[in-house]
Protein backbone atom coordinates (compact mmCIF):
# COMPACT_ATOMS: atom_id res chain seq x y z
CA UNK A 1 0.00 0.00 0.00
CA UNK A 2 1.17 3.62 -0.64
CA UNK A 3 0.36 5.45 1.96
CA UNK A 4 -0.36 8.76 -0.18
CA UNK A 5 -0.90 7.81 -3.49
CA UNK A 6 -4.19 9.50 -4.38
CA UNK A 7 -3.78 8.67 -8.51
CA UNK A 8 -7.50 7.65 -9.40
CA UNK A 9 -9.53 8.95 -6.72
CA UNK A 10 -11.36 12.00 -7.08
CA UNK A 11 -11.93 14.92 -4.54
CA UNK A 12 -14.80 17.75 -4.37
CA UNK A 13 -13.31 20.86 -2.36
CA UNK A 14 -15.52 23.60 -1.79
CA UNK A 15 -14.40 27.09 -1.82
CA UNK A 16 -11.38 25.28 -3.69
CA UNK A 17 -11.01 28.30 -5.94
CA UNK A 18 -8.38 30.38 -3.14
CA UNK A 19 -7.18 30.47 0.33
CA UNK A 20 -6.88 27.30 2.17
CA UNK A 21 -9.11 25.49 -0.15
CA UNK A 22 -6.74 25.81 -3.08
CA UNK A 23 -3.51 25.08 -1.10
CA UNK A 24 -5.88 21.54 0.25
CA UNK A 25 -6.45 21.29 -3.61
CA UNK A 26 -3.00 21.54 -4.73
CA UNK A 27 -1.80 19.38 -2.02
CA UNK A 28 -4.19 16.26 -3.18
CA UNK A 29 -3.62 16.77 -6.99
CA UNK A 30 0.69 16.57 -5.98
CA UNK A 31 -0.29 13.26 -4.73
CA UNK A 32 -2.07 12.45 -7.79
CA UNK A 33 -6.02 13.44 -6.93
CA UNK A 34 -8.46 14.56 -9.60
CA UNK A 35 -10.16 17.49 -8.28
CA UNK A 36 -13.68 19.41 -8.69
CA UNK A 37 -13.02 23.06 -7.34
CA UNK A 38 -17.22 23.89 -6.19
CA UNK A 39 -18.02 27.56 -5.77
CA UNK A 40 -20.23 30.32 -6.89
CA UNK A 41 -16.79 32.90 -8.71
CA UNK A 42 -16.19 31.14 -12.11
CA UNK A 43 -13.12 33.13 -13.28
CA UNK A 44 -11.44 32.51 -9.73
CA UNK A 45 -12.29 28.82 -10.15
CA UNK A 46 -10.95 28.61 -13.85
CA UNK A 47 -7.76 30.01 -12.70
CA UNK A 48 -7.43 27.81 -9.97
CA UNK A 49 -8.57 24.89 -12.05
CA UNK A 50 -5.44 26.11 -14.68
CA UNK A 51 -3.11 25.58 -11.78
CA UNK A 52 -3.99 22.58 -10.57
CA UNK A 53 -4.31 21.22 -14.44
CA UNK A 54 -0.38 21.87 -14.44
CA UNK A 55 0.03 19.19 -11.62
CA UNK A 56 -0.68 16.86 -13.90
CA UNK A 57 -4.58 16.12 -12.78
CA UNK A 58 -7.75 16.32 -13.89
CA UNK A 59 -9.99 19.38 -12.98
CA UNK A 60 -12.82 21.07 -13.32
CA UNK A 61 -15.20 23.97 -11.99
CA UNK A 62 -18.55 22.41 -10.33
CA UNK A 63 -21.01 25.48 -9.45
CA UNK A 64 -21.87 25.66 -6.01
CA UNK A 65 -23.86 28.05 -3.39
CA UNK A 66 -23.58 26.43 -0.22
CA UNK A 67 -25.94 28.53 1.02
CA UNK A 68 -28.62 26.52 -0.77
CA UNK A 69 -29.67 22.88 0.13
CA UNK A 70 -30.01 21.43 -3.75
CA UNK A 71 -27.11 23.07 -5.32
CA UNK A 72 -25.21 21.47 -2.80
CA UNK A 73 -26.66 17.98 -3.52
CA UNK A 74 -26.14 18.99 -7.11
CA UNK A 75 -22.64 19.52 -6.89
CA UNK A 76 -21.83 16.22 -5.18
CA UNK A 77 -23.88 14.07 -7.86
CA UNK A 78 -22.06 16.33 -10.81
CA UNK A 79 -19.14 15.40 -9.32
CA UNK A 80 -19.58 12.11 -9.00
CA UNK A 81 -21.07 11.75 -12.68
CA UNK A 82 -18.80 13.89 -14.53
CA UNK A 83 -15.51 11.94 -12.80
CA UNK A 84 -16.82 8.55 -12.47
CA UNK A 85 -16.58 8.16 -8.95
CA UNK A 86 -16.23 10.81 -5.88
CA UNK A 87 -13.35 10.11 -2.85
CA UNK A 88 -12.52 12.66 -0.90
CA UNK A 89 -14.71 15.76 0.66
CA UNK A 90 -13.27 18.93 1.36
CA UNK A 91 -15.35 21.34 3.36
CA UNK A 92 -13.82 24.27 3.07
CA UNK A 93 -16.60 26.77 1.72
CA UNK A 94 -16.63 30.05 4.88
CA UNK A 95 -17.59 33.48 5.30
CA UNK A 96 -17.26 35.43 8.94
CA UNK A 97 -18.92 39.08 9.77
CA UNK A 98 -16.95 40.75 12.43
CA UNK A 99 -19.25 42.18 15.04
CA UNK A 100 -19.74 42.29 18.51
CA UNK A 101 -22.98 40.16 19.54
CA UNK A 102 -25.17 42.71 20.38
CA UNK A 103 -24.41 44.42 17.02
CA UNK A 104 -25.13 41.05 14.80
CA UNK A 105 -28.64 41.27 13.24
CA UNK A 106 -30.27 37.65 12.93
CA UNK A 107 -29.55 37.59 8.71
CA UNK A 108 -26.09 38.36 10.20
CA UNK A 109 -26.20 35.01 12.52
CA UNK A 110 -27.75 32.58 9.52
CA UNK A 111 -25.28 33.45 7.11
CA UNK A 112 -22.17 32.69 8.85
CA UNK A 113 -24.27 29.34 10.40
CA UNK A 114 -25.43 28.24 7.42
CA UNK A 115 -22.42 29.31 4.81
CA UNK A 116 -19.98 27.35 7.40
CA UNK A 117 -22.09 24.39 9.31
CA UNK A 118 -25.09 24.05 7.19
CA UNK A 119 -23.40 24.08 3.98
CA UNK A 120 -21.05 21.20 5.19
CA UNK A 121 -23.94 19.49 6.78
CA UNK A 122 -25.74 19.00 3.51
CA UNK A 123 -22.41 18.46 1.07
CA UNK A 124 -21.02 15.66 3.69
CA UNK A 125 -24.72 13.83 4.09
CA UNK A 126 -24.97 14.16 0.12
CA UNK A 127 -21.71 12.29 -0.34
CA UNK A 128 -22.19 9.54 1.62
CA UNK A 129 -24.22 7.18 -0.50
CA UNK A 130 -21.56 7.57 -2.99
CA UNK A 131 -19.06 6.89 -0.55
CA UNK A 132 -20.79 4.11 0.82
CA UNK A 133 -21.30 2.35 -2.42
CA UNK A 134 -17.33 2.71 -3.02
CA UNK A 135 -16.57 1.01 0.06
CA UNK A 136 -14.87 4.16 1.53
CA UNK A 137 -14.32 7.72 1.67
CA UNK A 138 -12.70 10.55 3.21
CA UNK A 139 -14.73 13.72 4.66
CA UNK A 140 -12.11 16.62 5.79
CA UNK A 141 -14.00 19.87 7.63
CA UNK A 142 -12.11 22.85 7.94
CA UNK A 143 -12.82 24.10 11.34
CA UNK A 144 -10.79 27.16 13.34
CA UNK A 145 -8.66 27.68 16.21
CA UNK A 146 -12.15 29.76 17.20
CA UNK A 147 -13.40 26.44 18.01
CA UNK A 148 -10.86 26.52 20.88
CA UNK A 149 -10.66 30.08 21.72
CA UNK A 150 -13.61 32.91 22.64
CA UNK A 151 -13.35 36.01 20.87
CA UNK A 152 -15.75 39.26 21.16
CA UNK A 153 -16.20 40.15 17.66
CA UNK A 154 -16.72 36.31 15.62
CA UNK A 155 -19.66 34.51 17.71
CA UNK A 156 -21.42 33.52 14.87
CA UNK A 157 -17.87 32.00 13.52
CA UNK A 158 -17.29 30.61 16.51
CA UNK A 159 -20.32 28.76 16.91
CA UNK A 160 -20.23 27.42 13.62
CA UNK A 161 -16.56 26.32 13.87
CA UNK A 162 -17.08 24.86 17.07
CA UNK A 163 -20.29 23.31 15.47
CA UNK A 164 -17.73 21.92 13.12
CA UNK A 165 -15.36 19.91 15.52
CA UNK A 166 -18.50 18.20 16.81
CA UNK A 167 -20.19 17.46 13.65
CA UNK A 168 -16.95 15.69 12.63
CA UNK A 169 -17.00 13.44 15.24
CA UNK A 170 -20.79 12.80 15.31
CA UNK A 171 -20.32 11.72 11.43
CA UNK A 172 -16.72 9.98 12.41
CA UNK A 173 -18.88 7.69 14.82
CA UNK A 174 -21.80 7.21 12.47
CA UNK A 175 -19.30 6.16 9.93
CA UNK A 176 -16.79 4.46 10.48
CA UNK A 177 -18.26 1.06 9.66
CA UNK A 178 -18.70 2.47 6.47
CA UNK A 179 -15.27 2.97 6.21
CA UNK A 180 -15.34 6.57 5.88
CA UNK A 181 -12.73 8.93 7.67
CA UNK A 182 -14.40 12.47 9.21
CA UNK A 183 -11.68 14.88 10.16
CA UNK A 184 -11.07 18.34 10.84
CA UNK A 185 -8.48 20.73 10.58
CA UNK A 186 -7.90 23.94 12.54
CA UNK A 187 -6.40 26.72 11.08
CA UNK A 188 -4.44 29.39 12.77
CA UNK A 189 -4.01 32.65 11.55
CA UNK A 190 -3.41 32.03 7.89
CA UNK A 191 -2.43 34.50 4.90
CA UNK A 192 -5.68 34.60 3.27
CA UNK A 193 -8.50 37.61 1.37
CA UNK A 194 -10.48 36.94 4.84
CA UNK A 195 -7.67 37.60 7.52
CA UNK A 196 -6.24 40.30 5.21
CA UNK A 197 -10.02 42.19 6.01
CA UNK A 198 -9.63 41.39 10.04
CA UNK A 199 -6.28 43.23 9.71
CA UNK A 200 -8.05 45.84 8.28
CA UNK A 201 -11.13 46.02 10.84
CA UNK A 202 -8.90 45.05 13.88
CA UNK A 203 -5.64 47.11 15.24
CA UNK A 204 -2.78 45.56 16.51
CA UNK A 205 -4.15 42.00 14.49
CA UNK A 206 -1.14 41.53 12.92
CA UNK A 207 1.85 42.23 15.61
CA UNK A 208 -1.10 40.46 18.24
CA UNK A 209 -0.47 37.21 16.03
CA UNK A 210 3.16 37.33 15.19
CA UNK A 211 3.69 37.68 18.81
CA UNK A 212 1.91 34.42 19.75
CA UNK A 213 3.04 32.50 17.27
CA UNK A 214 6.13 30.11 17.92
CA UNK A 215 6.35 29.77 13.99
CA UNK A 216 7.02 33.90 14.45
CA UNK A 217 4.89 34.27 11.34
CA UNK A 218 1.11 33.68 9.32
CA UNK A 219 0.40 30.53 7.91
CA UNK A 220 0.48 30.11 4.22
CA UNK A 221 -2.72 28.49 1.91
CA UNK A 222 0.45 26.10 0.78
CA UNK A 223 0.94 25.26 4.48
CA UNK A 224 -2.32 23.14 4.09
CA UNK A 225 -1.37 20.64 1.43
CA UNK A 226 -0.01 17.87 3.15
CA UNK A 227 -2.07 17.89 6.27
CA UNK A 228 -5.02 17.59 3.18
CA UNK A 229 -2.43 15.03 1.36
CA UNK A 230 -2.31 12.45 5.02
CA UNK A 231 -6.37 12.97 5.77
CA UNK A 232 -7.08 11.68 2.15
CA UNK A 233 -4.74 9.05 1.85
CA UNK A 234 -4.57 5.43 3.05
CA UNK A 235 -1.91 6.99 5.79
CA UNK A 236 -4.84 7.84 8.00
CA UNK A 237 -7.50 5.38 7.63
CA UNK A 238 -6.98 4.58 11.44
CA UNK A 239 -7.19 8.27 11.87
CA UNK A 240 -11.03 9.70 12.45
CA UNK A 241 -13.08 12.09 14.63
CA UNK A 242 -9.74 14.57 15.33
CA UNK A 243 -9.37 18.15 15.22
CA UNK A 244 -5.64 18.97 13.99
CA UNK A 245 -4.85 22.32 14.79
CA UNK A 246 -2.83 23.92 11.86
CA UNK A 247 -1.27 27.11 13.02
CA UNK A 248 2.72 27.36 13.77
CA UNK A 249 1.83 26.91 17.35
CA UNK A 250 -0.72 29.62 18.40
CA UNK A 251 -3.15 27.10 20.01
CA UNK A 252 -1.11 25.69 22.58
CA UNK A 253 0.70 29.00 23.97
CA UNK A 254 -0.47 29.50 27.62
Amino acid sequence: MKLFDLKGKVALVTGGNGGIGLGMAKGLAASGANIAVAGRNKAKADAAVAELVMLGVKAEFIELDVLKEASCRAAVDKTAERFGRLDILVNNSGTNIRKQPQDMTFDDWRTVIDTNLSGAFVCSQAVYPHMKKAGGGKIINIGSMLSIFGTSFASAYAASKGGIVQMTRAFATAWAKDNIQVNAVLPGWIDTDLTRKARSEIDGLHDRVLARTPAQRWGDPDDFGGIAAFLAAPASDFVTGTAIPVDGGYSVQG
